[in-house]
């Protein structure tokens, strides 16, 4: 089969030899993040109990999740939320096929409370946080569409991005909230899980400013917060210079004041004014990257089956880490997918790379293997359906 996939060697610079880098994330805690998470287990819940009473996954979106702030009232040692969070499950979901009921709603908010017990754990659920549920119905009309024994069609004309590799930056600013959470939250329980990461790398020089809802009950006062901060920086600190050889300066919730300090009672903004949307946050890399090509599309909560928002991102992405991993030769690489609605999801309209060699590379070399990498993923698209039902993907 021949499909139109476009090679092209990239006069630019890489980003790491550029002055000027900027990177940024939004932690599983912040507002954005928790609606793509909610969003995204939603989805997973639905296409588990789709395929188990009806053997394939049915039409459904959740892409449209919204967080409401609360109110609260944190203080060292203690603390309370005066109005819960409120949350709603928004989006469409097939409830009815060839006589099956589908209780998706149920499943919905199982879904979300599950997910929420799991990752935002400083959060009450039975007090801090309402979930609603508001889900529309799907058409039946598209049971066509997601017949597994034909290959789907794309829902839109869209495109999704992908690049590789990260560089230092990338790395550290993903790896920093990550290990905060995973790793050092373990002897410091006052870390939130609301935690934005941003980086600036300017030419030699790295600067991580680092936003963290302290969790009010776990601190005894301001000289344990200060305490605390400082550990945090040094955590962060050496964990940087174990991805760079560069200058690094960590600060951590630098708008600190000797009268007002990022404390929370849940450990997320979400308690006190910051709403948040999905697709208002990192992309399905997890990562924010001004310095790179990027598609402005939500992940979390679309179809994997032919919603290509979802479907091109991910797949772009997983694209771009196999070529720079069987391609000798290449620095960075971008790939654009673009969809025309109605075609097979497999047939993009276009598939482009562009690539920057090494010094003295040999493109033609590169162009071929890197076109057979593309083309490979391309015959084999539904793996990345396969890979987002069984949660192999992370989609922010």
């Amino acid at each position: 089969m021949i499909r139109n996939i476009k090679v092209e060697h990239l006069m630019e610079m890489p980003v790491e030899k550029q002055q000027i880098e900027l990177v940024e994330r939004k932690g599983i805690g912040h507002p954005d993040s928790i609606s793509d998470g909610l969003a995204e287990a939603v989805s997973r819940a639905l296409c588990a109990e789709y395929v188990k009473k009806c053997g394939v996954v049915l039409h459904h979106n959740t892409d449209e999740t919204q967080i409401v702030a609360g109110r609260s009232n944190p203080q060292f040692g203690d603390g309370e939320v005066i109005q819960p969070i409120y949350t709603l499950l928004v989006g469409r979901a097939t409830k009815e096929f060839d006589g099956i009921e589908i209780p998706a709603e149920a499943v919905a908010l199982r879904a979300a409370r599950e997910y929420m017990r799991n990752t935002i754990v400083d959060l009450d659920l039975e007090s801090d946080m309402i979930i609603d549920c508001k889900l529309g119905t799907g058409s039946s009309d598209l049971r066509d569409v997601f017949n597994r024994d034909q290959l789907p069609v794309a829902n839109d004309t869209s495109f999704g991005v992908g690049h590789a590799p990260f560089s230092e930056l990338e790395q550290i600013v993903l790896e920093s909230e990550r290990m905060l959470i995973t790793d050092l939250k373990k002897t410091i329980p006052a870390i939130g899980t609301d935690i934005k990461v941003m980086g600036l790398r300017d030419g030699e020089d790295i600067s991580l400013t680092i936003c963290c809802g302290m969790v009010g009950r776990h601190v005894d006062d301001m000289d344990h917060y200060m305490n605390l901060k400082e550990e945090m920086t040094d955590y962060v600190t050496d964990l940087a210079l174990k991805r760079t050889d560069r200058n690094v300066v960590t600060r951590i919730n630098a708008a600190d004041k000797c009268d007002s300090v990022f404390l929370t009672v849940t450990g997320t903004s979400a308690e006190m004014g910051d709403d948040g949307s999905v697709g208002r946050g990192n992309r399905c890399n997890g990562l924010i990257t001004p310095s790179r090509p990027m598609s402005m599309e939500a992940t979390s909560g679309k179809n994997p089956i032919n919603h290509i928002g979802k479907i091109y991102n991910l797949l772009s992405t997983q694209m771009a880490r196999d070529v720079v991993k069987q391609v000798d030769e290449v620095q960075d690489v971008y790939i654009r997918l673009l969809s025309q609605i109605g075609q097979p999801i497999d047939q993009p309209l276009v598939a482009s790379a562009q690539i920057i060699p090494e010094d003295g590379a040999n493109f033609a070399s590169v162009r071929g293997e890197a076109e057979s990498v593309i083309d490979d993923w391309l015959e084999n698209i539904t793996k990345i359906t396969d890979m987002v039902i069984k949660g192999d993907l992370n989609t922010f």
